[in-house]
């Protein structure tokens, strides 16, 4: 009679083992952040996102590439930070904010954007490219924040001195927004000309919105060439005046976010 007893005690005894190892994996996937393993609601943190690669991290920033296929989405994020990001090429997307009706944004190649963190989303790719953007993750928070609208300002625009019959023929550099800790400045050179010298006070992150091929000169350096494509970013020291020269065929794009 006692030899039933013990086949139910090994039993008893493999259920709870299982029960126990099943309980300890459900816990660690669920201090692992994983979406699927808590539910469709739960948002992942930005550095967990797949379509979200982290490039840079300092003291000022956390900077991603994102890229979201055509017709697809990224999954429910979290952005705790305030946050810049850069359109790299034209887009499409619907933007779903948790708790909230989605909008859809028509995005221009090269638009910059400040938004303030303390939510979560999902951005939906509804066009046929691939929806990329460089999003820039503020350590600090920022306050005034305001764009400089250049259709009503100067925003540092030299139009009477660059523009012949409609055409840029020097080097621009504009302002594009600027909030307490940091400046964001847009900067275009044509084929063949150079930048003025000057000199960025602060660190700056740079951002190529086009293939640029370039020749830096910092005072007191040999030159140096610089090829960027679409996309590719750069995290730059303060440092001593230099000035740019496009050798490449078309016009070269840069966006820099300076940091005070």
């Amino acid at each position: 009679m006692s030899r039933p007893i013990k086949i139910c005690r090994h039993i008893i005894v493999a259920a709870l083992v299982f029960a126990l190892g099943a309980f300890a994996l459900a816990q660690s996937g669920a201090v692992a952040g994983g979406a699927s393993e808590v539910g469709p609601n739960f948002a992942v943190t930005l550095d967990r996102e797949p379509s979200h690669h982290l490039a840079i991290e300092n003291q000022y920033i956390r900077a991603f590439k994102v890229e979201v296929a055509p017709h697809s989405s990224t999954l429910l994020h979290q952005h705790d930070r305030d946050y810049l990001f850069v359109t790299i090429g034209d887009s499409s997307v619907e933007n779903d904010v948790q708790s909230k009706a989605p909008v859809r944004l028509e995005l221009k190649d090269g638009e910059v954007h400040f938004t303030k963190g303390g939510f979560a989303h999902v951005a939906r790719n509804l066009s046929d490219k691939p929806f990329r953007n460089i999003t820039i993750e503020l350590m600090t928070p920022s306050a005034n924040v305001a764009p400089c609208d250049r259709t009503s300002e100067q925003c540092g625009f030299r139009a009477n001195s660059c523009m012949q019959l409609g055409q840029v023929t020097c080097a621009v550099t504009f302002q594009i927004m600027a909030g307490d800790g940091f400046e964001v400045r847009e900067t275009d050179i044509p084929a063949g000309l150079i930048t003025p010298l000057h000199k960025h006070a602060g660190p700056h992150l740079a951002i190529a919105l086009t293939e640029c091929d370039l020749v830096n000169e910092v005072e007191g350096m040999a030159p140096q060439k610089v090829h960027m494509n679409a996309g590719d970013i750069a995290w730059i020291p303060a440092g001593p005046p230099h000035k740019l020269t496009n050798t490449g065929s078309s016009m070269a794009r840069l966006i820099a976010v300076e940091f005070r």
